[in-house]
């Protein structure tokens, strides 16, 4: 499946201030010191593990900043599966540049593949069901877009990018506003029509009531068991979109899915993934 890429625009900022953080005020002192300035080779970044790649756009821009001269071929399109020893990218030109580059490429390409790796993973224990794996906003703080596109390239959903996407009401809402009748009832006068509702749950009597009280779009069923997740999807009924949260792992996932709820959301994806592999071979 291919993937809408992001806009370089939109991924430029992020790069730059990689790259500004490793270079430092003095530059790649290393390289400049020990690598003549006219000194050219190619390199190769491999895939030293099967992985689902992500991040391959991103490393690439990164080279670009550094060196628009640079001649780079991508074998692999972000969203696609490797396998150990696959060359993903070679990269020709100024050694110097090269080389400048290489730790912010190989950092967010691991990075990135790892959440692919891993959501990819989750989807797989889904097969056969409607359930769909999904993120949160359990990210790295300036990095949530791209974690959220490497989601995607694992064949997950993304969940909402911000606190404006989407009216969340989670259980300090409904705390500090006097439970959930109260809360809806509120949310429903002030929303607009545009604006999704969703209502956390973690006790079906909660649930009852949001059916009851009406105006919620999405009810996300927090840390139930799938015994009770399968008798909450029975209570919804389709009447609202149902989204199972709260100890998913690759484990428990396949079950969580067999209940028949619409959405499973997990914040490992993007906070609990291991970093794929990845090196620059010259």
């Amino acid at each position: 499946m291919s993937y809408p890429a992001l806009h370089d625009l939109i991924l430029e900022p992020l790069v730059r201030s990689a790259l500004m953080e490793d270079l430092g005020a003095n530059g790649d002192i290393t390289t400049l010191t020990v690598i003549p300035a006219a000194a050219t080779y190619s390199a190769r970044l491999n895939a030293r593990e099967d992985a689902v790649i992500s991040g391959l756009q991103v490393a690439e821009l990164a080279f670009r900043l550094v060196d628009p001269k640079l001649d780079i071929i991508t074998h692999f399109h972000d969203g696609q599966h490797c396998a150990k020893g696959d060359a993903l990218m070679e990269i020709q030109g100024s050694a110097a540049s090269i080389l400048s580059a290489e730790r912010v490429a190989l950092n967010f390409v691991g990075r990135l593949a790892g959440i692919a790796t891993l959501t990819a993973a989750l989807v797989a224990e889904t097969r056969g069901t409607k359930t769909r794996i999904t993120c949160t906003r359990k990210t790295t703080p300036g990095l949530r877009i791209v974690e959220k596109q490497a989601v995607l390239h694992g064949g997950g959903f993304n969940h909402r990018f911000s606190l404006s996407d989407a009216i969340l009401i989670k259980d300090n809402h409904i705390a500090a506003a006097g439970g959930v009748r109260a809360v809806l009832e509120t949310a429903k006068t002030r929303a607009s029509h545009m604006m999704k509702i969703e209502i956390e749950v973690d006790q079906l009597d909660q649930l009852a009531e949001v059916l009851e009280v009406g105006g919620a779009d999405v009810v996300l069923l927090d840390n139930m068991s799938p015994n009770e997740l399968q008798e909450a999807v029975a209570m919804a009924d389709g009447q609202l979109v149902t989204e199972a949260s709260g100890s998913v792992s690759h484990d428990t996932v396949a079950a969580i899915a067999a209940t028949g709820v619409d959405y499973i959301s997990s914040g490992a994806l993007t906070h609990s993934y291991r970093s794929v592999d990845v090196g620059l071979d010259f």
